[in-house]
Formats: structure tokens, C-alpha cells, sequence
């Protein structure tokens, strides 16, 4: 157990104080639903900010409700992401090249593109000016009739897309904390609570490398703590963050009151430093049922498949994850082999709008992951 934590304790708030307390850089707490996350994630920020000045950058429910959804009922035209700009989250929007910043995060997991509008003045309801702060977004569209592509302007992106568009914001602004701009140096504590509570299980990997290593490049005196309960992120922070200290937080009944009838609850920390999830398993799980005759395989298992080879050619030491693909004997020039490197290699599909693959392209890839899985066998009964 780290020395500043105890085993025990009666109060979320004594949890979030010690932690504070805390000289390690970085914590991971892998705890369930229910046992208050988001609370010790308030309770941690609040402690800063009952002396007079926050210190923490936190992202949890309560960053996701800073944004909130104009659908422009009466006419049916102009879909907006409003955002609170009153929060010192949006504190950097004026002179930081905000939109290039979350351009550059967002392209790494989805195709839609957007605009944010500042200070706009609009008429509401009673027909009075208002200033209003939103996002626009746009995604490029095939005309059937004219054969050319265009911008669809002004969509209302799913609610995955939504939430990648939330985090994206996040951690273009976490960057900026971390880079000591004016607008955010306020920031000693970076606290990011379930950032993929509500987007698909498959994007765990990606999300978590991503956040990884933008903080391990942080030089400065900032510490992070990451809460979560999916156990896929969580294993893969838990590989990269060599040296955080890695709890499980869990809420333990200590006695039941006779007269009253109401139980009293004490949160349990156990240190979990030599006991690491196991990711690559949790990946095998999904593309077993992805290759099975009831499952569908979709593009994106192409990433998580080479995630899987990237994994197991780093641990047996090879140069690349192409070494763990048998090539196919019916292909003695390698064009097949090629292809599929390839594929793996360049493809960046989303996981937001799931594209099944062509029945060519599910051959091969069953192929190559049954060679796979024969050549470097894992114990299926994990």
C-alpha cells in the first residue's frame, strides 16, 4: 500500500486528501460502478476550491454537462453543441488555436469535421439578444444524382461522436495544462474519471494508448489521477504508467444498525501494483466471438487484430508485427500477405459507424488469426 493511503476509510473526502498528499505522479484507481467514482473525483477538486482557487483540470459527468444540444425545433435546420463558457474549463478558447488543437486528437478516431462559434448574439425566446457560445458540425456526403462529394453541414452527430467530440476537447485542453499556457496554469492536478464510460468497449485501447502517452511526455510538476471501472482501460494505463500507484477502490458493509435498520459503508483500497489485468486476453475474447458463426466481423477488428500482433511481437522480440503472420502457402509471391499488411498497417477505421468487412476481406482475416492463434496459443480457459 502506498504510504500515504490507508486500507480504510469512512469518508470519500479523507480518500481525496491523502491522495492529494500523494508524491507520485500519476495514480490509477480501478473501481465499479456505484462505489463513487465521479464523487471522489468532486471531492478532490472541492478540496482546492472550498481555499478560494481550483487546481484541478477534472474531466467526469460533470465536464460531459458542460455541452448540451440546441436541435432548432422550430425550424428543423441549424443542430448546435452549446457549451457553458463560464466554466474555467473553456479558459484558453480565446488565443490558443483551440479548434486546430482538437482537430488533431479528433482525427485519430473519427471523419466528422466542426466549428466553434464564440460570443454570437441570437434572439431567444422573448425575442431578446443573447450571447450564445456553440459547436457546428459537418460531415463530407456522396451526392447519388450529381456524383460529387460535398459538406453536410450543420448534422447532429451520434452520441458516441458526441462523447469522443467531449473528449477530444478535454484532452486538447489537458495538453495545453501540461504545456504551461497562460490561460491554464491554475493546473496542478489533472483528474480524468471514466473518460470511456459511454462510448464502445473496442475503443478502449486506443483511447487509453492516446492518453498514456501524452502524459508520460509531461515534464512538468502536474499530477494525474484516472479512475475507471472498464477493466480493458485500466489494463492498458496499468502497461504504460509504469510507476503510478494502482489501486481498486471498493465499498465494504462494516455493520448493520438494529434499530434504525441502515447500514454503514467504509471504502476499501487495495494496492494492486503486482496485479496487472490482462488486456490481449480481453481482445481474444472479442474476436473469438467476432470469427464464430453467429459473430460479425466489421473493419474495425482489423486495428484491434493488429493491436494483438503489435503486443505479442514486442514481447517475443520481434522487429515487426507482420513477423507474426504466417504467410498463406497458396501465395508464393506474397500479394495476399501484402495486402493485409497493409490494410492493418494504413486502415483507421471508425468504431462509431462499424463497417462489416467485404466476405474477401473476413476469409483472410480468419485465416491469419486462426494461423495466428495456432502458432502463439493462449489458454482459452482465461
Amino acid at each position: 500500500m502506498p504510504n500515504q493511503l490507508k486500507e480504510s476509510y469512512k469518508e470519500l473526502s479523507e480518500l481525496a486528501q491523502d491522495l492529494r498528499n500523494s508524491v507520485k505522479k500519476h495514480t490509477v484507481i480501478f473501481a465499479h460502478n456505484g462505489v463513487g467514482k465521479t464523487s471522489l473525483c468532486v471531492a478532490f477538486k472541492n478540496i482546492a476550491k472550498q481555499s478560494g482557487a481550483g487546481d484541478t483540470l477534472y474531466y467526469n459527468a460533470f465536464t460531459e454537462d458542460l455541452f448540451y444540444w440546441d436541435n432548432d425545433l422550430d425550424n428543423d435546420e441549424e443542430r448546435v453543441l452549446m457549451f457553458r463558457r463560464e466554466s474555467h474549463f473553456f479558459d484558453g478558447l480565446d488565443a490558443n488555436e483551440m479548434e486546430t488543437r482538437i482537430r488533431s486528437m479528433l482525427g485519430r478516431y473519427s471523419d466528422f469535421d466542426f466549428s466553434i462559434k464564440l460570443d454570437v448574439v441570437k434572439k431567444n425566446a422573448q425575442n431578446k439578444d443573447i450571447i450564445v457560445n456553440y459547436v457546428t458540425f459537418k460531415r463530407m456526403s456522396y451526392n447519388e444524382e450529381t456524383k460529387t462529394t460535398d459538406w453536410k453541414e450543420d448534422i447532429k452527430i451520434s452520441r458516441g461522436e458526441e462523447n469522443i467530440f467531449k473528449w477530444c476537447f478535454f484532452l486538447a485542453v489537458a495538453q495545453m495544462a501540461i504545456d504551461k499556457a497562460d490561460a491554464y496554469k491554475w493546473v496542478k492536478y489533472i483528474y480524468i474519471d471514466d473518460p470511456i464510460s459511454s462510448l464502445d468497449d473496442d475503443n478502449a485501447v486506443l483511447v487509453a494508448n492516446h492518453l498514456a502517452t501524452m502524459i508520460k511526455v509531461d515534464t512538468n510538476t502536474l499530477h494525474t489521477i484516472i479512475s475507471t471501472h472498464h477493466g480493458l482501460f485500466y489494463n492498458v494505463i496499468y502497461n504504460e504508467l509504469k510507476n503510478a500507484d494502482k489501486l481498486y477502490l471498493y465499498k465494504e458493509k462494516e455493520q448493520n444498525d438494529d434499530v434504525t435498520r441502515q447500514s454503514t459503508f467504509a471504502w476499501k483500497v487495495k494496492d494492486l501494483s503486482d496485479t496487472p489485468f490482462f488486456h490481449h486476453v480481453a481482445i481474444i475474447k472479442e474476436l473469438n466471438k467476432a470469427v464464430s458463426s453467429d459473430g460479425r466481423l466489421y473493419t474495425y477488428h482489423f486495428n484491434m487484430l493488429r493491436n494483438l500482433l503489435e503486443k505479442t511481437a514486442a514481447f517475443h522480440g520481434f522487429d515487426k508485427f507482420g513477423d507474426c503472420i504466417k504467410k498463406f502457402d497458396n501465395d508464393p509471391d506474397e500479394q495476399l500477405y501484402s495486402r493485409m499488411i497493409n490494410i492493418m498497417s494504413h486502415g483507421n477505421y471508425s468504431l462509431f459507424e462499424p463497417v462489416e468487412m467485404n466476405e474477401e476481406n473476413q476469409i483472410y482475416f480468419k485465416r491469419i488469426y486462426s494461423d495466428f492463434k495456432a502458432q502463439f496459443p493462449f489458454n482459452e480457459n482465461l
